[in-house]
């Protein structure tokens, strides 16, 4: 009786194994850039709720989702910026034809919520909270370069490259928080909305304002086409549509 229940045991061990890789197989894969993580995390939610399909996500900048596909890294769907996409689609990581843009995000600026938000709303306020700063902190992919480009353009480069700190973008909020004085940091809105200990002074002026663009794509090779055909159509229906605003993404 005893060697049957350990015999019983084991075989359901073994079955209940069975399920659970089952189960994670059936999830479509998505490998995509983090500003967009809350609201496609909600999007997904509700596409499981109305679909029954499972969707995970793995997050990271654009380059480095590249390096990592190029470096083998399989998935059913990339999130990424458009020319990284073209790239991938040249090399048949991606399903080649057209990939539709499905988010636009805007770069803003963050302080930390302890400190006053400054006057960003013009070129000479924005000038002036930079200069007023103690710290400057923003990432070194996208949004950062773009942010370089308009401290070229106030012509304070020079006067500020003391004070700046570039970091990886998950390491951007972080120094942030961790720097004294008046410390401002550069980012993506809906990132800069949802991030703890920051509140968001404005976006970059009209005259330098920026956003990025994320497209959606089907990986080759996948065994989740239909699936995955079922998510891109949802990302882009008016309910995704509405939680991205929510978010700050247009």
């Amino acid at each position: 009786m005893l060697q049957r229940t350990v015999i019983n045991g084991a075989v359901l061990a073994v079955l209940a194994f069975g399920v659970a890789t089952s189960a994670r197989a059936e999830e479509t894969k998505v490998l995509a850039d983090g500003p967009l993580a809350g609201p496609l995390r909600k999007i997904a939610a509700e596409f499981t709720r109305g679909s029954g399909h499972a969707i995970t996500f793995v997050f990271g900048p654009s380059p480095e989702i590249d390096r990592r596909i190029a470096g083998g890294e399989t998935a059913d769907l990339v999130v990424i910026q458009p020319n990284f996409i073209a790239e991938l689609s040249k090399h048949g990581k991606v399903a080649s034809g057209t990939h539709p843009i499905i988010a636009n995000v805007g770069i803003g600026i963050a302080v930390k919520a302890s400190q006053p938000a400054p006057d960003v709303s013009t070129s000479a306020a924005l000038r002036a909270a930079l200069l007023a700063a103690d710290t400057i902190v923003f990432n070194n992919v996208a949004s950062g370069n773009r942010f370089a480009i308009v401290l070229d353009k106030l012509q304070i480069t020079a006067v500020t490259n003391s004070k700046v700190v570039r970091v990886p973008p998950s390491e951007t909020f972080k120094r942030a928080l961790q720097g004294d004085g008046k410390t401002i940091a550069v980012g993506t809105i809906p990132q800069i909305l949802t991030a703890e200990g920051l509140q968001l002074a404005g976006p970059l002026p009209a005259e330098h304002a920026s956003s990025i663009s994320y497209a959606i794509a089907p990986m080759t090779p996948s065994s989740r086409g239909v699936e995955a055909a079922m998510f891109i159509s949802f990302v882009q229906s008016p309910k995704a549509r509405a939680i991205f605003k929510a978010a700050g993404v247009d």
